[in-house]
Parts: structure tokens; C-alpha cells; sequence
């Protein structure tokens, strides 16, 4: 049997279908099985689980994860890698393969009850379009589990709200960085290292807002000015200049000379509530 999670195996595999790693596409496949089965664990499946992978390269998480649930829908954009996916998966019952660019694809046409796992190592430039259509878009996923640049796993775990995409992960999920993974463990190898992260799905968003699409844009609007006092930036946002913005923020117990990225969750709720808008203003 074919395992593209051995470097040798997957050089010979690449060369057999005249495949060469595209840096474009973010292909760094992962060669280290250890670390591959560390990977597919993560995703904490049962035999009854749906799961997709985006991004199934050479097949080296793919077959892994295969042998853990009922179904898994492999997405490759990459059309010279789908012979290499078919050689390795086999004759393997319930892998479906589907060449596609996950960001045109609808996913609720392949899982229409979503609760699905996701799960794959995800090219570093997709991070966060991807997440942002698999957080936001009903059905959602139950749980997701990728490998990601070491820096942005870091970024959405973060105990304060160090980035919008932190906000943005923290509202609708919960994150937990369960390892990092060496730059060694890919081929060929990236710049930086990668971590696993998995991301258990909330039910609801963990802010009480009226509107979820106007609070992400006001800590948007905030983070473009992550340099510059709170109650300055707000004060230019909403209008109310910075001496009333200011008097706001102490209300709320927050230091109006604080940065954007210094705030917690909680905060930024309380922030929205009283600088976002509202049908009454």
C-alpha cells in the first residue's frame, strides 16, 4: 500500500504523475506519519461521523482519516493531484473525491443536515476566506480540526482579542491549539512552523448582538486603527468624538487609552452595545 506520509514513497508518487508542489497553491504535503496520525485524532471522530477534508493533496491525511469515520468528501483544487488522491485511496468505499475550489463549492449540497467534521491542512493564503465561509454559512460543521500556520493558531487562541480573525473564531468557536508541528514534518518544507488547531462550534455566538455582521464590522473598523487610542478610534467611528467616547468607555470600565487589541470578548460586546448601531439612532 501507497503511504504519501513516507518522503520517499510520495517523491517517487509526485514523479510517477509528473506532479511538482505548487507554492502558489500552498502545497506542503505532510510527510511525517507520526504526526499524520497525531493529526487525524485530533479530529476526535466516531465510526458514524461525517467529514471534510479540504485540501486532500496526496492522500496522506485523507486515507488516515478515512479509517476513522462513515463518510469523507476529499476536496482538491489542484486537478494534476486528483490521479495521485485515486492511487492511493484505492478502492476505498467511503471516500468521495471531489476536485473543486472549496470556496465556489456549496457545501450544504454535501452535507445538508451539516454537523460534519472538517478537518485537512489548510493552504496558509485560504486560512481565513475559508473560515470565515465554513463559520458563517448554514449548515455549519460541528467541529473543525486543521493544520495551520503555528502563528495564526496562535492568533485565534489568543486570551485577549490580539486580531479580528481572534474575535471572530472566539465568537463563533471554541479554539484549542493541540500541538505544532515542525516545518520538517512537510515536503517540500515551508518557512515557518504549523500547529493543529481544533475548533469546537458553538451553538449560538458567544456575544449577545443584535446584529453579528455589524459587530464584526465596528471591530473591523476598530483594528484599522489598532495603533491609536480607544476612545479616539471610537470616537471617530460613531460620530461622538473622542471627549464623549471617552466619558462612554470609563462608564464601561474600560481605559479609553486602551489599544483595540488589548480587549476581551466581553468588552467588545460591551463596546458594540454602546457604539454600534441600533435601530433607535
Amino acid at each position: 500500500m501507497i503511504d504519501p506520509a513516507d518522503s520517499d514513497q510520495l517523491v517517487r508518487l509526485l514523479h510517477k504523475h509528473g506532479v511538482e508542489p505548487k507554492h502558489s497553491l500552498g502545497q506542503n504535503f505532510l510527510v511525517d506519519a507520526a504526526m499524520r496520525d497525531r493529526v487525524a485524532d485530533a479530529a476526535g471522530l466516531s465510526a458514524n461521523d461525517e467529514v471534510l477534508e479540504v485540501g486532500a493533496g496526496a492522500g496522506a491525511l485523507t486515507v488516515a482519516l478515512a479509517q476513522r469515520c462513515s463518510r469523507l468528501v476529499a476536496v482538491e483544487f489542484d486537478r494534476h493531484l486528483i490521479p495521485v488522491l485515486r492511487e492511493v485511496i484505492g478502492a476505498a468505499a467511503n471516500i468521495q473525491v471531489v476536485e473543486a475550489d472549496v470556496m465556489r463549492l456549496d457545501l450544504s449540497e454535501l452535507f445538508p443536515r451539516g454537523g460534519e467534521v472538517v478537518a485537512g491542512n489548510i493552504p496558509y493564503h485560504l486560512t481565513g476566506a475559508l473560515l470565515r465561509k465554513l463559520l458563517e454559512t448554514e449548515p455549519r460543521p460541528r467541529r473543525l480540526s486543521l493544520v495551520v500556520q503555528k502563528e495564526v493558531a496562535e492568533r485565534w487562541t489568543a486570551t485577549t482579542a490580539a486580531s479580528l480573525s481572534t474575535i471572530a473564531v472566539q465568537t463563533l468557536a471554541v479554539p484549542e491549539l493541540r500541538f505544532t508541528i515542525p516545518a520538517s514534518a512537510f515536503h517540500p518544507a515551508p518557512k515557518v512552523d504549523s500547529a493543529c488547531v481544533v475548533l469546537e462550534v458553538r451553538d449560538r455566538p458567544a456575544v449577545d448582538v443584535d446584529v453579528l455582521d455589524s459587530f464584526f464590522r465596528l471591530v473591523e473598523a476598530a483594528f484599522q486603527f489598532r495603533r491609536k487610542q480607544l476612545g479616539g478610534t471610537l470616537g471617530r467611528i460613531s460620530g461622538q468624538g473622542s471627549s464623549a467616547a471617552a466619558a462612554r468607555l470609563r462608564e464601561l470600565g474600560i481605559d479609553a487609552q486602551r489599544r483595540p487589541q488589548t480587549l476581551t470578548l466581553p468588552e467588545w460586546e460591551a463596546v458594540y452595545k454602546a457604539f454600534g448601531p441600533r435601530p433607535d439612532r
